[in-house]
Formats: C-alpha cells, structure tokens, sequence
C-alpha cells in the first residue's frame, strides 16, 4: 500500500464521540515511551501528523486519522508508566477499554512493543486481556534499529517463547525502525488486505 493522504480528523475523550464508523480502523497502541508517534509518522509519510515527545503520556485522547481516504488510523493513549495524577490514568484506561471492546469498526488492534526490551508483564497482561475478549491484535516491535541483528533476534525470540507459554498460536508479528522505516510496508500490506474483509452490517 502506498499512502497518498493522511489527514487529522478528531480527538475523542470517549467512544461516543468517535467519527461516524464508515471505514475500516486500526488502532495503535503500546506503553508508554515505545515509539508510537514516530512509527504513525513513518507510516503516513508526514514527520509530524502524530505528536512526538520525550515525555511519556502525552497522547490522552482518542486521535482519529483518515489515511488514503479509506481507512482510520487511530493514535491510542499509552498504558504502563507515564507520570500523571491518579484519577486521570482511571480515566484513560476506561476510555481504552471502552473503545476497543465497543468501536463495531475496529479491524485490529497493533501493540507496539520496544524490541530492546525482555518481555514485561504489562505488555504480556495487556495482550492477555486483548485475547480475553477475543479481540484481533498484531504485535510491532520497534526500535529495531538499537539492536544489532542477534540481539534483536534473542529479544524477539524471548517474547514468542514467553507467549507460547499461554497460546498454542501467536499472533502476527512485525519488526520496525522508525529511523530506517524498515518493516512499514508489511504493516501496510497487513492493513491493505485486512481492509478487504470490512463490511458494514
């Protein structure tokens, strides 16, 4: 898939007040501070559509992008370790979990994971909630550029290893560098052929 347009459509505090679900979604999402924003930027070909920053937790709402003029884009909040108040991270863990488990348009869901990372019991409980409530979800891991090929590779197998403790079938994988670009256009093939399975009921 090429990417021809990106455009910023809306931020939503909740589900209900997402865009009318006309088109196929796919929402991005990870902890905190794992390289989401630079990815969606990657993807879209525009260096700043998603808000990059050094500090964690800036995305706190539901950010809507029209890519192509086909298909949603959604710039989920991170969960794990950003520092804000309490109350505010009750809220946003509720506004994810109602977004995921009741956006009808939603195809898949990407969590993106830091490939320099071992495997993280937030990262493992968030999927296992995902696979719970039998949502569809792929895995990005990224920053692969950090690692040297082997390291990537032990850290990577790490991660299916610790996964197959629970699943007889892992879900779908991508290695990416948001510096090289390396591994977008598979996301990209991903989403395309996906998009041929949405259908409004």
């Amino acid at each position: 898939m090429i990417v021809s347009s990106a455009e910023f459509v809306k931020s939503s505090t909740e589900v209900k007040a997402c865009p009318k679900g006309q088109y196929p979604e796919y929402a991005f999402i990870g902890r905190s501070n794992v390289g989401k924003s630079s990815l969606i930027n990657k993807l879209t070909n525009k260096s700043k559509l998603a808000k990059t920053s050094s500090t964690p937790g800036k995305t706190q709402l539901i950010n809507h992008f029209l890519i192509n003029e086909q298909w949603f884009l959604v710039d989920l909040p991170g969960y794990g370790f950003a520092k804000m108040p309490l109350p505010v991270k009750k809220k946003m863990e509720v506004m994810i979990s109602q977004y995921l488990l009741q956006r009808q348009n939603l195809m898949n869901i990407y969590v993106l994971i830091d490939s320099r990372h071992q495997p993280l019991d937030i990262d493992i409980e968030f999927m296992e909630q995902l696979a719970e409530n039998q949502l569809a979800f792929s895995i990005i891991f990224t920053k692969a550029d950090k690692l040297k090929k082997r390291k990537l590779e032990d850290s990577i197998s790490k991660y299916k290893t610790k996964l197959s403790e629970s699943w007889e079938e892992l879900p779908a994988m991508f290695v990416t560098s948001s510096e090289t670009g390396s591994g977008t256009n598979l996301i990209l093939n991903d989403i395309e052929s996906i998009n041929t399975l949405f259908h409004l009921d």
